[in-house]
């Protein structure tokens, strides 16, 4: 992965967290691994849209809480969108088949990365996202 800022950043509403999505979108490179980590309703599939954007997938990205995976293969590169929210641990994600695609030639994305942390690289690029102080604001802290 290119060099992605690092730090905390507010995001107050969609626009800004779409800028996010592209930026780290074009730092993105194949096998790379996003973690999206944060409360439910934090902006972890609005900003995971947002990355896909900036990938350019022109199907619509929706969460795949419950199959698991969705895969994207119309952008520039393929993304490999993970929701382990229903999930207990990385086991239950590699007995799912995830080792077939994370770190391959996809970019993948895993939101509620938390639960499966103990199977995420050091290099990953690591996202918490929390709300802020208003209806609207959100914060990500990149790490």
């Amino acid at each position: 992965m290119k060099e992605t800022e690092k730090g905390i950043i507010k995001l107050n509403g969609k626009a800004e967290t779409r800028e996010l999505g592209l930026k780290i979108a074009d730092a993105l490179e194949p096998g790379d691994i996003v973690a999206l980590m944060g409360q439910l309703g934090s902006g972890k599939t609005e900003l995971t849209k947002a990355i896909a954007e900036g990938l350019g997938v022109k199907e619509k990205v929706i969460s795949p809480t419950f199959t698991l995976v969705k895969l994207y293969e119309s952008g520039r590169l393929p993304l490999a969108h993970f929701d382990v929210y229903r999930l207990d641990g990385s086991d239950e994600l590699f007995d799912a088949g995830a080792s077939d695609i994370i770190g391959g030639r996809y970019v993948s994305i895993i939101e509620w990365a938390d639960i499966v942390a103990d199977m995420l690289p050091s290099d990953a690029l690591l996202v918490h996202l929390s709300y802020g102080e208003g209806e609207e604001e959100r914060i990500a802290e990149i790490i």
